[in-house]
């Protein structure tokens, strides 16, 4: 007998065909199991890979005393949650937090920061030295209080020089709240330290990912310009306002600046898509596939959760103020992920989408966040931890149903380019490379610039990587409805 149906379904639900609840409550689940019989539970019933999972089988445990004895054999629920998810080449993204009040504040731009965003990189082909680069820098941050800007070059942590034989030691003091880099000049490649030494201090801080906006005029274009940094809903009126300063400068062509941006909310990428174009409302914007026990179910009661519509307003209701472009232009890097691939790839087939820079992270699949509830919501939680998880539980599709980007997204060969540590320029100057290459597409004068290539063997790794949760795309709430019939 299922034990997801003998838990949670008393009256019939005929697509999964599961027998009657009376009898599952044989033995009640101990104080001591109740965040593992959570964990099982909500992965059984959503997990993208539970059909894959032979732990998460549907009529593994007979009884909830079987489950509870299966559930004994893990120490945390942490190893619990570890093993029951499917190889890191398949699920790379899913984690669990002890606080949902953490994971809560990580998905809406929260976290601790000194304001330094950076890339590491080798110096050459070696493989032995790293440097970091500044990409950016948060406002109001230790960072910016003491002058750190974009394009800064650091050797050492604490005088712990980067390279591969002392790793541990040098990323052990990036993770402390406090460390002091050691910067360097970078001449053809050299790394010459230059004595200066600058010792930052992280605080709690949120970030408003309406990085820059404006307009820049180049004969009779008015080309608009915005860097946008992560898909947070609670900074929709921001992004709102950035649209509503483009038209009102009534900009003939749009380029957005994605190449910092690791993703965020699903609805607030349907927002953001209909703010660049607006003559879609109602139309398809994407597609959500999640298992197939979900599908089932949504497919035979709503059918409609399934899908993103273009839409004419933001989440508090208000306006959007949309563009009405049939083109736009997006800079991507080997950090823009999930949200903002979904805004390339479901736009596509609506209008012309042309990207600069180099391949994007690859990542098709979607989260939600599971609570320690009767619904798995975040009403009624159990007030004796706290819990959450974050799992896949779906894919992004098209309009079409084409969402196959898990190798990442990349530009035609002739708008390939790579930051150039030696020449990052200003962002939102007409001369910064990217967007220079951008404007000189849309002026159409057969000249794209100096573009930078390079080996993408020589990147290491980037400050929003580090962190966890830097490559969500998420689903914000439990989707409606099908816990009606589970009760």
């Amino acid at each position: 007998m299922r034990l997801f149906v003998k838990l949670f379904l008393c009256s019939v639900f005929t697509l999964l065909i599961f027998q009657s609840c009376e009898d599952m409550d044989d033995k009640p689940v101990p104080s001591e199991l109740e965040v593992k019989d959570f964990i099982w539970k909500g992965l059984n019933l959503y997990y993208l890979w539970q059909a894959d999972q032979p732990k998460l089988a549907d009529d593994l445990f007979a009884t909830q005393r079987d489950l509870n004895s299966f559930l004994e054999g893990y120490e945390t629920p942490e190893a619990l949650f570890a093993d029951l998810k499917v190889a890191p080449s398949v699920d790379r993204f899913s984690v669990m937090f002890s606080d949902y009040r953490v994971l809560e504040n990580a998905l809406q731009g929260g976290f601790k920061t000194n304001g330094i965003e950076f890339s590491l990189r080798y110096k050459d082909d070696t493989q032995t030295d790293i440097f970091g680069y500044v990409r950016y820098i948060l406002p109001n941050t230790s960072a910016s209080n003491q002058g750190v800007t974009r394009g800064m070059i650091f050797y050492a942590i604490n005088n712990i020089p980067m390279t591969t034989s002392n790793e541990s030691l040098w990323r052990a003091a990036l993770g402390q709240d406090s460390y002091t880099l050691q910067f360097a000049d970078y001449d053809g490649g050299n790394i010459t330290p230059n004595g200066i030494s600058i010792n930052l201090i992280k605080a709690q801080y949120n970030e408003n990912p309406v990085y820059l906006t404006n307009v820049i005029e180049v004969d009779d274009k008015r080309i608009g310009y915005l860097m946008y940094n992560g898909f947070f809903s609670n900074y929709e009126t921001q992004l709102n306002q950035a649209f509503a300063q483009l038209k009102a400068a009534n900009v003939t062509h749009l380029v957005l600046d994605l190449r910092y941006n690791s993703g965020g909310s699903v609805d607030t990428a349907t927002r953001l898509a209909s703010m660049i174009t607006g003559q879609f409302t109602g139309q398809v914007f994407a597609r959500q596939v999640w298992n197939q026990k979900v599908m089932n179910f949504f497919n035979q009661q709503n059918p409609e959760q399934l899908i993103n519509r273009f839409t004419n307003s933001i989440g508090n209701g208000n306006t959007i103020n949309s563009l009405n472009l049939n083109k736009v232009y997006v800079l991507t890097t080997g950090i823009t992920a999930s949200a903002s691939e979904l805004i390339i790839n479901s736009l596509k087939p609506y209008i012309d989408v042309v990207q600069i820079g180099t391949i994007t992270t690859g990542k098709n699949d979607g989260s939600i966040t599971l609570y320690d509830s009767p619904t798995f919501g975040s009403n009624n939680r159990n007030p004796n931890h706290r819990y959450a998880m974050q799992p896949l539980v779906l894919k992004i599709a098209d309009r079409d149903g084409d969402g196959e980007y898990q190798n990442g997204i990349e530009p035609i060969p002739s708008l390939i380019q790579f930051e150039d540590v030696a020449n990052l320029g200003v962002l939102g100057d007409q001369n910064e490379p990217y967007l220079n290459t951008a404007i000189n597409d849309i002026l159409a004068n057969g000249r794209v610039g100096n573009r930078y290539i390079e080996s993408i063997d020589l990147q290491v790794e980037n400050s929003k990587s580090m962190r966890k949760l830097s490559d969500e795309m998420y689903i914000e709430k439990v989707p409606e409805g099908l816990f009606q019939i589970l009760q």
